[in-house]
């Protein structure tokens, strides 16, 4: 079981740049991120009419605008800047040093977690809204929502359990044959509105009824566009998926480029024609909860203009790809959660396996589905709030990635859209509060998870590998045969006096001979918040002394680490000498955990003890 659970399990080297499993052509990953980003069709067009009645056409072209200038060109940029899958994320890393960096990357997980986890939740229980609205569906299975939903989450993650190629075959299948089947839908509207031109009087009559002059109709179609702004929701799983896309490097952003741009502009086509159609053929009473058209205006429209038998096949259609949409959620999940939680030591080995994880996703959607009794409504906050966020998280990144390379006039362009992008999330979250409160319980479940986490993997070995130069092994090489007998020794001044004297020091406290050859090993601090690093091991002679020098995150665990290399590389036992540190115990572990130093020669000894378990083969630890 432990096997097939671990099946793919993949290591932290190489992490950044290599998909586990079979890649596929951009078309192909489309259809994957197209099932989320396509499948809103299934709601967008009445989520339109409810929010701006007669507008909804108005708001839903400004929707469009958003998304062909603001979004597309934002995420164009981001897959060429992080081209394997990190997404913004990775661009908003590098901005912030050190401990803040992980900290807004943790923030940033948990929107992400947010808007992927409900996207998983919120389409299958949309799926089953479908399901139980059909005509054909049997009566008595009527109020079923939160087991149809579980089983449609559990068929889903049933999948990706399997791999990842049947989820990007049956991804092809179903787009294909729902864009197909909207085709007809939306055509036949449309020939509908052409033959009735007194409904689109009707229509023109109620829009200027209540409204006075056309600005006033933009600015009230601008309130209502937070409210459309699910219609965004694939951009993220668009990069998130990059490297799914065959090819090199180069190939895969121009695949990615292809993929945003293609999807973008086939779901714009749908939108402006869909909304203009559902806002001139449907009574608005039917938007309403209750209605025939709450949550499926184009299905209301499929039966209502081509039968029922047509309508059931396209609701067929339409709860296949809303089930579906999880799987570009839960690939992008796959793809981010592994290449940064176990990276940071905020999560346990197994993250790096995607079964094991797939698991998870699955019972946290079942918790989430369970809570909100399925209720597509009561998810739609959390699930704005967290698309919103990303996508703002986006053209800030774009924002100061082009403006630190000096181009002016692209840095006020996405400056712009920055702004429009934090109206849209700060409008969405005065509307719905509640979206936020649950983006910031995933977000400090997250963060403490984390913590803990690396507080339990502290005394990891934490490195790995070790390198050193030609001069530390000439050094080491110089020493005669026999045990080999290290000084650990903090840097300060590194002049004569200092060596001298610890070298004295040591002798005295461990009874050990003048003439007993010794080397020092001195690691200094770098960025404590990383978890895994390499080593490289520097030598040099310093006033007659031979010095081996490192830079890690910290520093007991790097000891331990480059005693174990001397040992498996010399065949030699290492002796490591320390002397005891003064201050409290409790703050030093704190220290430790935060910044890498703390109460070095205890937690050396215990790293060494945790990767060695044969106390005979276990390099030695002196303190004095």
């Amino acid at each position: 079981m432990r096997s097939w659970l671990l099946h793919g399990l993949q290591p932290t080297s190489g992490m950044h740049d290599e998909h586990p499993g079979k890649r596929h052509s951009w078309w192909q990953v489309m259809c994957l991120t197209g099932v989320d980003y396509f499948s809103t069709l299934g709601y967008q067009p009445g989520i339109a009419a409810l929010a701006a009645g007669a507008l909804s056409p108005i708001a839903t072209l400004m929707l469009v605008a958003l998304t062909l200038f603001g979004a597309l060109p934002t995420y164009r940029v981001v897959a060429a800047e992080s081209p394997n899958g990190m997404g913004s994320i990775a661009m908003l890393e590098r901005l912030l040093p050190s401990w803040w960096g992980k900290l807004l990357v943790l923030v940033l997980l948990g929107f992400v977690a947010t808007a992927f986890i409900f996207t998983i939740t919120l389409s299958a229980s949309d799926a089953t809204a479908h399901i139980l609205q059909n005509p054909f569906f049997p009566d008595a299975l009527a109020g079923q929502q939160v087991p149809i939903t579980l089983l449609l989450i559990a068929a889903l993650g049933a999948i990706f359990l399997r791999g990842f190629s049947e989820a990007i075959g049956l991804a092809i299948a179903l787009v294909a044959v729902y864009l197909a089947l909207n085709v007809v839908v939306v055509g036949t509207a449309v020939a509908q509105v052409m033959s009735h031109p007194e409904l689109v009087g009707d229509w023109q009559d109620a829009l200027t009824a209540g409204h006075s002059s056309p600005l006033a109709m933009i600015a009230l179609s601008a309130v209502a566009l937070p409210k459309l702004a699910l219609g965004m929701s694939g951009f993220e799983t668009g990069v998130a998926v990059m490297p799914q896309i065959e090819g090199d490097l180069e190939q895969r952003v121009k695949g990615a480029k292809r993929l945003l741009t293609t999807a973008a502009l086939i779901m714009s086509v749908f939108l402006i024609f869909s909304g203009f159609a559902t806002a001139v053929l449907i009574p608005h009473k039917e938007f309403e909860e209750g209605g025939q058209a709450a949550g499926r205006a184009l299905a209301y429209l499929a039966h209502h203009y081509l039968g029922d038998w047509f309508g059931t096949l396209y609701d067929i259609s339409t709860i296949a790809i809303l089930w579906f949409a999880g799987a570009s959620a839960l690939t992008g999940l796959l793809n981010i959660v592994p290449r940064y939680l176990p990276r940071y030591g905020m999560a346990p080995d197994w993250a790096r396996a995607v079964r094991p994880l797939v698991l998870v996703f699955t019972a946290i959607s079942f918790a989430i589905t369970i809570l909100f009794g399925a209720n597509v409504e009561s998810q739609g906050g959390a699930y704005a709030t967290g698309v919103l966020a990303l996508i703002l998280s986006a053209a800030v990144a774009v924002t100061i990635s082009v403006a630190r390379a000096g181009r002016r006039g692209a840095a006020a362009a996405f400056g712009l859209i920055s702004v429009i992008l934090a109206y849209t999330f700060a409008a969405n979250v005065i509307e719905r509060p509640d979206g936020l409160s649950i983006a910031l319980f995933f977000v400090v479940a997250i963060i403490v998870t984390s913590i803990i986490s690396r507080a339990t993997r502290s005394t990891e070995l934490r490195v790995t590998g070790v390198t050193l130069d030609k001069e530390a092994k000439r050094l080491i090489d110089a020493l005669p045969p026999g045990d080999l007998r290290i000084i650990a020794n903090e840097p300060d001044a590194r002049d004569e006096a200092e060596y001298a004297e610890k070298d004295r020091e040591t002798r005295e406290y461990h009874h050990l001979p003048d003439d007993e050859p010794m080397l020092f090993l001195e690691v200094t601090l770098g960025d404590t918040s990383e978890f895994e690093s390499e080593v490289a091991v520097r030598g040099e002679e310093r006033h007659g002394y031979g010095v081996l020098t490192a830079r890690s995150a910290a520093v007991a665990n790097t000891i331990a680490a480059i005693l174990l290399h001397l040992r498996d590389t010399t065949g030699r036992r290492p002796h490591v000498y320390f002397h005891w540190a003064e201050g409290n115990p409790v703050w030093a572990l704190l220290r430790y955990l935060l910044f890498g130093g703390g109460d070095v020669p205890p937690l050396t000894r215990e790293v060494l003890r945790v990767a060695e378990p044969e106390p005979g083969r276990r390099p030695a630890v002196h303190v004095g």
